[in-house]
């Protein structure tokens, strides 16, 4: 993947545009669609752009990404409960040098707590990795990432699909759903794999301790 290119840009461009178009997807029709559509629009991507992150003679080019189906029971939402203490985590990758979070909270789910954090460079973002008991068998060993919306990845929040149903209100359609405050959505079966899974001249931030699940979380993309 390069650095500092138009092509990354549209790259980067592309990514945050599929999400939009999950988040509407998952309200529109359902989390399953949405889940397909991430599947077929990652495929096409990773096959065809110059900064994919696959290596040029990678057979997943022409093969497409291991994905699991869809389970629904992996579909969460949750509070983001601050964090109680400032924490910091300081991770040195291959083309960006140090790269700092900050604990931004905790977020709990029926399979353990997961922290989030905050990208502290310019632009900020939310980031999610995982590690989970699948990891070094059907999952990629460093891990995984849920989130990283500074470079698009964002499932958002139940407040963005109340938003949604509303605008689909305004058109005629129904919505028999409470609005019981605002939860992230996190639904394990978005989780792919960072960029060092691919290609191993790069370093990648990988889940620190509290992003770590004991149980085997079969589903997102496997290796």
């Amino acid at each position: 993947m390069g650095t500092g290119s138009l092509s990354l840009l549209d790259y980067r461009r592309r990514v945050a545009q599929l999400y939009a178009d999950i988040r509407e997807t998952a309200v529109r029709r359902s989390p399953r669609e949405a889940h397909e559509l991430w599947r077929t629009t990652r495929d096409q991507l990773y096959a065809t752009h110059v900064d994919s992150p696959l290596l040029p003679d990678d057979p997943r080019r022409r093969t497409g990404l291991p994905v699991a189906p869809y389970d629904p029971d992996l579909r969460f939402t949750a509070v983001l409960h601050a964090a109680d203490h400032a924490q910091e985590l300081r991770v040195t990758t291959g083309t960006d040098g140090e790269v700092v979070f900050s604990l931004l909270g905790r977020a709990r789910t029926p399979l353990g707590t997961l922290d989030l954090w905050w990208l502290s460079g310019y632009g900020g973002g939310v980031w999610l990795p995982v590690r989970d008991g699948s990891s070094g068998t059907s999952s990629y060993g460093g891990g995984r990432y849920l989130l990283d919306t500074v470079k698009g990845a964002d499932l958002g929040t139940t407040r963005d699909h109340e938003d949604l149903r509303d605008h689909l209100d305004e058109q005629g359609e129904q919505d028999d759903q409470d609005d019981d405050g605002e939860r992230l959505v996190l639904d394990l079966n978005f989780l792919y794999n960072p960029s060092c899974a691919y290609d191993p001249t790069w370093a990648c931030p990988l889940a620190p301790p509290g992003n770590r699940l004991d149980a085997a979380v079969d589903a997102g993309e496997l290796v």
